[in-house]
């Protein structure tokens, strides 16, 4: 029987660049012996989502997800909860693409991501599930956290890495900690805290060691909880994840784990909600637990 590749691609991702590649690309996958078709995606919410789903259901060996993280996000929600999942692949047309990084697929040419597909080369990947949402390479609570989806995407489109730097200096004052109780494999950490990160990857805002002992099918999340908020501390973490050294640090918690239960200690009723970032978008608010699925989902990777 003939194989299916489905290509679901945002049209507005980084610079519209999808739309000059969508032809070239479908015939990357007719090489690699698909019947190819494509989906653009919609302005209507979970539009990417409800595609990847239908396709899953209607028999799809590969669904191509083309876009930002937030499009990848989408097409493993859609396939995620399914009994029968079909394989992934990643054309990152965003602007920090963070998984296809980890995934190492080319990053500066479509079609050359694409081209990954040709090679066959797949892996089982772990999957993060926090409450009845999926994701595939960050979750993050805690003021900080702002630094990861807090700049608009038309900016990091202009100014790239600068971005986050430029908004890290701009929140340092409005930085605040919340009492919380983590309960993960290895313990429980219960106190304050400015944000802790759940990654299944070692990329994190095109950061590369912020996780430096990420594993892709371990099995386990890497933890990191940011206990300080102090802003002469946090400048000082910020300056040591550029290169790995702040998983010593004694403000800093780093261990690996399979699950996260996260409370809140303080529950004032006239308490804003806690938002939980998961793959640079709001994804519900605490408390939450996190799973992590391993090698639940197959992608073609570099």
């Amino acid at each position: 029987m003939t194989k299916k590749a489905r290509l679901i691609y945002n049209p507005v991702s980084g610079h519209e660049q999808m739309l000059q590649n969508v032809a070239d690309i479908l015939n990357v996958l007719e090489q690699a012996g698909f019947e190819a078709s494509a989906f653009r995606t919609t302005p209507e919410p979970l539009s990417a989502q409800n595609e990847a789903k239908r396709c899953a259901l209607a028999g799809f060996d590969l669904i191509v997800g083309a876009g930002g993280d937030g499009t990848i996000n989408e097409v493993v929600n859609g396939v995620a909860p399914l009994e029968k999942r079909p394989r992934l692949a990643v054309i990152p047309a965003g602007t920090t693409n963070d998984f296809a990084r980890a995934l190492k697929i080319p990053r500066d040419n479509l079609v050359d991501a694409a081209k990954v597909i040709l090679t066959g080369k797949t892996q089982k990947m772990d999957i993060g599930r926090a409450g009845k949402q999926y994701f595939m390479n960050i979750a993050a609570s805690g003021s900080l956290t702002e630094l990861t989806y807090g700049v608009p995407s038309e900016v990091k489109s202009v100014l790239g890495y600068s971005a986050y730097l430029l908004k890290g200096a701009e929140m340092l004052p409005k930085i605040s900690s919340n009492k919380m109780r983590l309960t993960y494999d290895d313990g429980v950490y219960e106190g304050n805290l400015s944000m802790f990160l759940l990654g299944m990857t070692n990329s994190i805002g095109g950061f590369e060691r912020i996780m430096p002992d990420a594993q892709l099918s371990d099995g386990l999340f890497q933890l990191i909880v940011v206990k300080t908020a102090n802003p002469v501390d946090v400048l000082r973490l910020m300056a040591m994840a550029l290169n790995g050294n702040h998983v010593n640090d004694p403000q800093i918690i780093y261990t690996k784990t399979r699950y996260l239960k996260v409370e809140l200690l303080d529950d004032s009723k006239d308490k804003e909600p806690i938002p939980v970032n998961l793959d640079g978008e709001i994804g519900g608010h605490l408390p939450i637990d996190f799973e992590n699925l391993k090698q639940h989902i197959e992608f073609y990777v570099g």
